[in-house]
């Protein structure tokens, strides 16, 4: 039950129903899609007519249009409605500590253009300047979109939710950065930026379209790569905390004598799970936050220790099983504190998804406190379907689905 806050709350008005409609028909159309005027005031048991005054608005903005016909055996043939995502588009990025990638895509979310990337530059300021470089020449790249409607950035740290300041991404070495202001003032975009974990947690529930229905709005999604990303959705609300630290379990130590973690503690779960992890695991380095060396990085990848475990090289399967172990022993504790519905795990290691999840299981299974909590919905998603930078689009694409707040 939603506590309301007599201190702080919004009197429900004349159109605060219509607001709610409103959102409503906007979110059929986009699970539905395509979807008539009828089916949609079926769908909502109100009057058509009704329904076909907030349709004339969303079609007055440009958020829906209208498309094919459709057959009937009697009566009016009935026109389809589509979210109009024909000619408009987001800048999605995603900052990692080694390389950052950025791609458009359309309002649903759909990637419209492959991923392209670059280095990524320490200096926040020359990161910008880079970033802000490349999205430019991305849009000149595609003249077929009409407008962008926005830039969302997903990056490795803790971000201030009303400011969008970067308070501190360790694998960056970032404190207190504002990447906001420049990048809106180099690109001419609205940006909006949060903390990739969140992000990817934000997108997948997005992307389900339907109902959370069994998931009653509550999952975690692990975002596995330089770092280790956790977003946390209680009751279909991204979880952030009183100082925008919560979920933040890659910084929970699996043992206080482990390796160094790139936020100065030791024994992390991010320290034993993330990509340079596994990687100094396999070239026989401490498992600390340095990792490979840069050029090894380069040219050997975790994508390229997973071939070589297919491969049957016994030193790239005793690095991977390793990480396995930890991974499955760090989503005890993500389960045990949250008890979600389901996990979601993102990130290159779920190529290997095949030969690690009995080991994620078992090692699961040891710390679980209860047999049912073993058992949560664990789901990989593969990297190919590009979770961060989806979850980076839905900063800008997601709030016009949102539901309006009336307390």
């Amino acid at each position: 039950m939603r506590r309301i806050n007599p201190s702080r709350f919004k009197v429900a008005t004349r159109g605060t129903s219509r607001e709610i409609n409103r959102s409503i028909v906007l979110n059929l159309v986009r699970a539905r899609q395509p979807i008539s005027r009828a089916d949609l005031a079926r769908a909502m048991d109100v009057r058509r007519g009704a329904v076909t005054l907030i349709v004339n608005d969303l079609l007055r903005e440009g958020l829906i249009f209208e498309g094919a016909t459709g057959e009937t055996v009697r009566g009016r043939k009935p026109t389809f409605l589509y979210i109009d995502s024909r000619r408009r588009a987001v800048v999605a990025a995603d900052i990692r500590a080694s390389e950052t990638f950025v791609m458009l895509a359309d309002l649903l979310g759909t990637p419209m253009t492959g991923a392209i990337s670059f280095p990524t530059i320490r200096d926040p300021k020359k990161q910008v300047q880079a970033l802000a470089a490349r999205v430019k020449a991305l849009l000149a790249d595609h003249p077929e979109v009409d407008a962008c409607e926005g830039m969302g950035v997903v990056v490795p740290g803790m971000v201030e939710h009303s400011t969008m300041r970067v308070l501190h991404a360790p694998t960056l070495g970032w404190r207190n950065v504002d990447l906001r202001e420049g990048l809106a003032a180099a690109t001419g975009l609205p940006v909006q930026i949060e903390n990739s974990g969140r992000a990817c947690a934000l997108a997948q529930a997005w992307a389900m379209r339907e109902d959370l229905g069994g998931l009653a709005g509550d999952l975690v999604f692990v975002s596995i790569s330089d770092g280790v990303g956790v977003g946390v959705m209680i009751h279909g609300e991204v979880l952030r905390g009183r100082h925008n630290i919560a979920g933040e379990f890659g910084h929970v130590p699996l043992s206080l004598d482990g390796p160094r973690c790139s936020c100065g503690s030791n024994g992390c779960w991010e320290a034993y799970v993330s990509n340079p992890a596994t990687l100094a695991r396999y070239f026989g380095r401490p498992s600390d936050h340095r990792g490979p060396t840069p050029a090894e990085q380069r040219h050997f990848t975790v994508e390229d220790l997973i071939a070589r475990v297919r491969a049957r090289d016994a030193k790239a399967s005793a690095a991977l099983d390793s990480t396995a172990r930890y991974l499955g022993l760090g989503l005890a504790s993500v389960i045990n504190v949250l008890d979600p519905a389901r996990v979601y795990v993102g990130g290159e290691i779920t190529l290997a998804w095949d030969l690690i999840e009995s080991t994620v299981r078992a090692a699961l299974a040891e710390r679980a406190l209860t047999p049912a909590a073993a058992e949560t919905d664990i789901r990989p998603v593969a990297s190919t379907e590009y979770p961060r930078l989806r979850g980076a689009a839905a900063l800008v694409a997601a709030p016009a689905f949102a539901a309006p707040v009336v307390a």
